[in-house]
């Protein structure tokens, strides 16, 4: 991500003293939740859902539970002496200028930027061949509305560059209105779509252009099943009610998830259509041809793939089809199933993700969740390895067929994002912009272990922290974690957790099985029945970090967001021993109900349903955060956070947690939840928002590892 200089400023060191701190317990009264009778029966088995009624949110009830719960959390939250201090450093050390990455579009270079604390990214542009200096404001999301809750999402310019679709996203939700501009007067055009929600925008010439949406569902907007995604075309100057259904439209075969997009040369509209988040088939349609039919490349859900570019009729996709770690693939359009593929660049021993542009195509591999990035010319000659800034993440490689160079850019745990020009003929790398933050990565450090899951797996974890600090058990840490749907956790940095570490506490990141880190193998290794594999592996990176005295269960905090909310919930009421604190944020936390919100049913290639056999429903109801609460068991210091506006993972699983666990904890630990208003599952939340909630999490975290004050930084 995009940034800007960076200065010569050093920071200061961590504890002075480890002395066993020591704080007065915040009295908690939590609102009553009441409970109804409400039972489902699967396989002859009933379970009992008492909080059912707080799924309905459109409800008096609901709004009344939430009002009552925030009102407890931010009381509790206003009494931790140094909230304040560290919502002033989060603001202070944010509040640096994030430029990034140029693009060209017709005959203007774009760029967002951020002049530090803006609640969003704004566009700039210049004319080609004038001074970047000369740029001016092209589009601001912050003038959408005063307090930053609408944001901007797709942005799609047509090949020329004429014409601009953008869509935005109102107070968090996944449900989004498209808008159309002139980019030479920079008016609006009166085509605005509605109800659009996920898959992106498409150009076909300048005529109009490709989005995907589901049938508007039955009751609640933000919490009712959608299950028949389709992909429309939306023709300009015409009403949306005449949009025409291109793909999707069959009720005999519905797919959850439709996403079209053309290729570069305008030749092609390539459709991938899927029932679940693992899986897709894959269809074209000559553009040249108006009536021609779609061609289909994949009639079956056994792989992902998509399709890279194409040169001609000629064909070039990833896939992971027969290659769990992916390889790249040719075919001939005109006869483009699997019978007729030839190896492009075969599968390696590490995870493949690919670009394209300026006439090579880069392979970036993933060797233990670091970047080794290759630059081949389209007959799969190897041009080069690409030299990258060090180990780490990189991200961007890919342009227009037509460019001469690109911009990518190179982050870790300890780097600051920077962005780099790279010429692709000569292949050498310039810096193009650096961050000028009050971060030093000379004061840091960040090393790769492997440690051994509880089947004798090796799970690598990447454990940074500040340069000397003493390894006795006693430092605050983080242990973060994902572990579903093909996701891998690679190094990046985050103004967050720098404030974290720069107070002493550590950053442990496990790359846990169900991520893609090693693969479709390794995903697969962590689903359904195989769930367990990802808690095991969580647990023995918490209990790794307290064996070698990195830490200790008393300064212990696990944190996860969405699948990984589902994470810290199954940990933490698996083994409430091994942590002090206990942070899911946006979890899928009912895993027998998951799949009735939503687009939740598309996350059983991952999961399974209760209603899939008997043995699956067991298995989940095993291990589902809502239904393992236990009376008479202490649980951790608990902050569950959400968005009420959160049409991903809706808040009723994590309300339902909450009710739960406040019913049922035993001993002094606080269980609070925090919700935000007008915010959904964390896409294009405000930075004030933002830095509101890092200000609580980690006061929450340090108050309930016993620190009456921040712990003492030194100087170096």
């Amino acid at each position: 991500m995009k940034f800007s200089i960076f200065p010569a400023i050093v920071l200061f060191a961590i504890f002075g003293c480890k002395e066993e701190p020591k704080k007065e317990e915040i009295s908690v009264n939590y609102p009553q939740t009441k409970k109804v009778d409400t039972v489902d029966t699967y396989f002859g088995v009933d379970v009992k859902d008492p909080y059912r009624w707080l799924e309905d949110d459109r409800s008096k009830e609901t709004e009344d539970w939430v009002k009552a719960q925030n009102e407890v959390t931010y009381g509790y939250l206003e009494k931790i002496p140094y909230r304040n201090e560290l919502k002033d450093r989060l603001s202070e050390i944010w509040n640096y200028e994030k430029v990034g990455a140029p693009f060209v579009e017709g005959n203007y270079t774009y760029f967002y930027k951020n002049d530090g604390l803006q609640n969003q990214y704004v566009i700039y542009r210049y004319k080609i061949g004038d001074d970047p200096e000369s740029a001016e404001v092209f589009l601001d999301p912050n003038k959408f509305k005063e307090d930053g809750t609408t944001s901007l999402g797709a942005v799609s310019f047509t090949k020329d560059g004429s014409l601009l679709a953008y869509s935005i996203s109102e107070g968090g939700s996944d449900w989004r209105k498209v808008l159309l501009m002139d980019t030479e007067t920079k008016e609006l055009r009166g085509d605005t779509i509605t109800n659009v929600k996920f898959g992106g925008l498409s150009w076909k010439g300048v005529e109009g252009f490709y989005y995907s949406s589901y049938d508007k569902p039955e009751g609640s907007q933000l919490s009712a099943k959608t299950d028949q995604h389709k992909l429309y075309f939306h023709k300009l100057g015409t009403p949306q009610s005449e949009d025409k259904v291109i793909f999707g439209a069959k009720p005999d075969e519905k797919y959850r998830y439709v996403g079209g997009n053309v290729t570069e040369d305008n030749r092609y509209l390539v459709v991938s259509a899927s029932t679940s988040t693992t899986g897709n088939k894959l269809f074209i349609k000559d553009l040249t041809k108006p009536e021609s039919d779609f061609v289909t490349v994949l009639d079956n859900f056994d792989s992902d793939s998509y399709i890279l570019e194409n040169v001609g009729s000629k064909l070039y996709i990833v896939t992971n089809m027969d290659a769990p770690n992916k390889k790249i693939v040719t075919v001939d359009a005109k006869n483009p199933t699997p019978d007729n593929w030839k190896d492009f660049l075969p599968e390696t021993e590490n995870v493949l993700s690919a670009g394209k542009g300026g006439g090579s195509i880069f392979a970036n591999y993933m060797v233990d969740a670091v970047s080794n990035v290759k630059q081949y010319d389209y007959d799969g000659n190897l041009t080069r390895e690409v030299k990258l800034p060090g180990i780490g993440s990189v991200g961007g490689f890919g342009t227009k067929k037509e460019n001469t160079e690109l911009y990518y850019s190179f982050t870790n745990y300890v780097t600051p994002g920077s962005i780099y020009k790279y010429d692709i003929a000569s292949g050498n790398s310039e810096l193009y912009v650096k961050p000028e933050i009050d971060f030093n990565p000379e004061n840091y450090e960040s090393k790769q272990i492997f440690y051994t899951s509880k089947d004798g797996t090796k799970i690598p974890m990447i454990i940074t922290h500040k340069k000397g600090i003493k390894l006795d058990g006693k430092n605050p840490t983080i242990l973060y974690g994902y572990g579903g749907f093909n996701i891998s956790l690679t190094p990046s940095f985050s103004i967050t957790n720098a404030v974290w570490m720069e107070r002493g506490g550590i950053y442990a990141v496990a790359n846990l099985r169900g991520g893609g880190e090693y693969g479709s193998k390794w995903h697969d290794a962590g689903i359904k029945t195989k769930k367990q594999n990802v808690f095991d592996d969580f647990i023995a990176a918490a209990e790794y970090l307290i064996e070698n005295n990195f830490t200790s269960k008393e300064y212990l905090a696990i944190r996860g967001g969405s699948n990984g909310g589902l994470l810290v919930g199954a940990t933490m009421t698996q083994r409430p021993d091994l942590m002090k604190v206990a942070l899911p944020a946006v979890g899928v936390l009912d895993m027998l109900r998951y799949h009735t919100f939503t687009a939740g049913a598309g996350w059983a290639y991952d999961y399974g349903t209760g209603e899939d056999s008997k043995e699956m429903f067991e298995y989940l109801k095993g291990y589902s955060p809502v239904h393992n609460v236990k009376e008479g068991v202490q649980y951790p210091a608990t902050l569950i956070t959400t968005g009420d506006h959160d049409d991903r993972v809706v808040p009723a699983h994590s309300f339902k947690f909450a009710a739960e666990l406040q019913a049922k904890q035993t001993g002094s630990n606080p269980v609070l939840i925090r919700i935000e208003t007008d915010a959904g599952h964390g896409a294009g939340t405000p930075v004030s928002k933002t830095i509101e909630q890092y200000a609580d999490i980690f006061a929450f975290t340090f108050y309930n590892m016993g620190f009456e004050e921040l712990p003492k930084l030194k100087n170096e």
